[in-house]
């Protein structure tokens, strides 16, 4: 344990806290601001969905490069004041960010001689501004920051020394004990909460000693800020070595020790170190090693157990005998998982409590998600990965982990229990990428989509076996760990009461996904009768059951229910208009499920296309093109060709935040069949002109079709654009007799 310095309070019971991630970085001369793209700029009402989490303290910013841009001596606090005074009235306790991931406004930079001053100058004035706030953040995460912008150069300043890493994380660390000074002088009481990301090190045994110096550096933050880097520290040695020597002096005799270590950890802080370079395409050697190793994430590459959560924990209370706690918490991922990542770290840290350690708090971090951290923030385009609301309607939407989190904060059994008990995907088998796992046994196990992936779970019961859409939702199932079983019409049929009344007696799912019916819109054309009974009779029957039993429906609807002549992509409020037996068969299921259950969700989509099904168009297209055959299709009629996984991923998510009523979910684009075709032979370096566009009245259709049924939403795009879903089935689409690694 390193030498206590000041006293931490320790916390009765686990608290809950949030961020809304407020990263505003710095590349080249552009600073990219999380506050603005994520819209909460503009919107103090987030404030009191925080609040109403049942959060006991939310972290937040006022960031230096924001209240002085231009000028040190120019503040503007008005967006501040604003919000703290909210904050202040919602009853959350701030505790207050000053740089996040940034190097300060344009005037200095992470290796500048006046950064420490310069933020001692704005947290002064902040603490005057906000006396009555406690708890403070100078700088969040300094060596990742440093490693970052100075080792790995994707943040300003952009250097790759190390060097200048070094000198990034002392202007840090010398910054934070500055700005805590100056807050000292007007708040007495005020205490740091000193953020890093902390993960462990594995690597290959030969690689045994460039690990240790990792698993040594993780903590240096915290070192530095404790006066613990002295002769005898591990890495006093190499920075004395490097010139730095006066100034590590100097931090020990004056040191900063925080009141609360605050540990920022994701399921990718974990690392592994290994030279064997062919195991890893794509992947360059790490700085850190001179081209020797790579370093990659451990969570996919060591079949043997993680640190975790706990034992880090364990470590830090151990370490320096503060309190810990959790200060970032989130896992970009689909909701079951991030449902099942927030609850282990609860657990986690419940458990390291009750062994002793002073652990205070869990930290539910992306509020409202996060931006382009895909790209680690250097680009402004890339993914939003959602947070506990969802910003992509425009205004923010709860989802599951809302209602994890209210319940975890009331002290309540978490919602299903049973689906959040089962592993994740870190703790899965399939976790491991194919050159890290074991070979299979000759006795390997498969899961069958006609059993539950779990028997002790209730499973999502989906009809349509023999489907495009109905094998995706299993295959997507069994990737996600959701229990589910998929039934052909001899397990159940949707348009005879009497069956489907059974099947859920018999197999008491949670929810039903019905993607059985009839899919040919010739076919309707021709049968009328049968038409209705599968696509309108069959979802009410299946709406009233589920109904009476408390269970979750959703069914798929088509853009076949617009008449295409609106001269705009349709959205959800639109007037319906259908104009083929197809499209009023969805119309009317829309409205008999809707009357029967106003909860279930009715998804209107089109144009399906998938990589694991050859009965679509895009395979047909494709096959005939790397054939070198002309292929014809439609150039007057417009669609939003739609990718099947995508729509998959987005149901269930949907399914699991309890969304009801009508939703549009299609790939974002607007073609014709002609230049859906085009799209795949230019993405796959084919000859686009060897597709013959045709009017839509010569390919002999009986059923009159819409001219332009493009969809749009005003409850927010889930899926990706159409090129990205274009080179994803192309990446995934390997025709029979070809290899996975692509075509002979």
């Amino acid at each position: 344990m390193l030498p206590s310095v000041r006293g931490a309070r320790a916390i009765s019971d686990l608290q809950l806290w949030g961020g809304c991630e407020y990263t505003l970085n710095r590349v080249g001369d552009r600073f990219f601001d999380q506050t603005r793209w994520s819209g909460h700029h503009e919107r103090v009402s987030d404030l009191r969905l925080f609040a109403d989490l049942g959060l006991r303290a939310l972290r937040y910013p006022v960031l230096w490069e924001r209240v002085s841009p231009q000028r040190p001596e120019e503040r503007d606090f008005a967006w501040s004041d604003e919000r703290l005074a909210e904050i202040r009235r919602l009853g959350l306790r701030p505790i207050l960010g000053l740089v996040h991931h940034g190097s300060g406004p344009a005037y200095t930079s992470l290796v500048a001689g006046d950064f420490a001053s310069g933020l001692a100058a704005h947290a002064g004035a902040v603490a005057e501004r906000y006396p009555w706030i406690e708890d403070w953040t100078p700088v969040n995460e300094p060596l990742t920051t440093a490693r970052f912008a100075c080792l790995y150069g994707h943040w300003y300043p952009h250097t790759q020394d190390e060097d200048a890493c070094w000198l990034a994380l002392l202007n840090q660390i010398d910054a934070t004990r500055a700005a805590m000074a100056a807050i000292r002088r007007v708040i007495p009481g005020a205490r740091l909460v000193q953020t890093e990301d902390l993960g462990f090190c594995h690597a290959l045994p030969h690689l045994a000693a460039e690990a240790a110096f990792e698993n040594d550096r993780r903590w240096l933050t915290w070192d530095l800020l404790c006066g613990a880097v002295l002769p005898g520290h591990p890495l006093w040695p190499r920075l004395a070595a490097r010139g730095f020597e006066v100034r590590l002096r100097a931090i020990a005799d004056d040191p900063c020790p925080p009141d609360i270590i605050g540990i920022n950890h994701y399921l990718t802080s974990e690392r592994f170190l290994d030279d064997r370079f062919d195991l890893y395409p794509g992947i360059g050697p790490s700085a850190e090693s001179g081209g020797r190793f790579v370093n990659v994430e451990a969570v996919r590459t060591v079949p043997g157990a993680m640190a975790g959560v706990q034992a880090l924990l364990a470590q830090a209370w151990k370490r320096y005998g503060r309190t810990v706690a959790i200060t970032e918490c989130h896992n970009g991922c689909t909701r079951e998982e991030q449902l099942r990542w927030f609850l282990q770290v609860w657990q986690a840290a419940r458990a390291a409590r009750e062994g002793g350690a002073d652990v205070a708090a869990v930290t539910a971090w992306a509020l409202l998600g996060s931006f382009n951290w895909d790209r680690l923030v250097t680009a402004e385009r890339g993914r939003y990965e959602c947070g506990v609301y969802d910003l992509r309607g425009g205004v923010p939407r709860p989802t599951a982990m809302a209602a994890l989190l209210g319940a975890l904060a009331a002290g309540a059994d978490p919602p299903r229990p049973d689906l959040l008990a089962l592993p994740g995907w870190w703790d899965r088998d399939d976790r491991l990428w194919a050159s890290a796992r074991p070979p299979a046994g000759p006795q390997a196990a498969t899961a069958s989509d006609q059993t539950r992936t779990a028997p002790d779970a209730r499973p999502i019961l989906i009809t349509g076996r023999s489907g495009t859409l109905g094998r995706m939702f299993a295959r997507l199932c069994r990737l996600r760990g959701l229990p589910h079983v998929l039934t052909d019409r001899q397990g159940l049929a949707i348009d005879d009461p009497a069956s489907v009344a059974a099947a859920l007696d018999r197999l008491a799912p949670w929810a039903i996904i019905n993607t059985a019916g009839m899919v040919s819109i010739e076919g309707a054309e021709t049968d009328p009768e049968a038409c209705f009974a599968a696509n309108a009779e069959g979802p009410a029957n299946l709406a009233r059951a589920c109904r009476s039993r408390g269970i979750a429906v959703v069914t798929f609807s088509s853009d076949q229910v617009f008449d295409g002549e609106k001269g705009t992509a349709y959205v959800e409020g639109d007037p319906i208009g259908p104009l083929n037996t197809y499209g009023r068969s969805k119309a009317e299921a829309e409205r008999l499920v809707l009357d029967i259950d106003p909860d279930a969700l009715v998804v209107r989509t089109a144009a399906f296309f998938s990589p694991h099904d050859v009965h679509n168009f895009a395979v047909h297209a494709i096959d005939a093109l790397r054939a070198h055959q002309p292929f014809a299709a439609a150039g007057d009629n417009v669609v939003s060709p739609t990718y099947v996984p995508d729509l998959v991923n987005a149901v269930l998510d949907l399914l699991l935040d309890g969304e009801s009523g009508i939703r549009h979910l299609a790939s974002q684009g607007r073609l014709s069949w002609a230049d859906f075709a085009r799209a795949l032979a230019a993405a796959d370096g084919l000859d686009p002109d060897a597709v013959l566009p045709v009017e839509a009245a010569r390919l002999g259709w009986r059923a009159p079709r819409p001219a332009d049924v493009t969809l749009a939403t005003d409850c927010g795009q889930l899926l990706p654009e159409i090129d990205d879903a274009i080179a994803r089935f192309l990446r995934d689409y390997h025709p029979a007799g070809t290899p996975p690694e692509g075509r002979a």
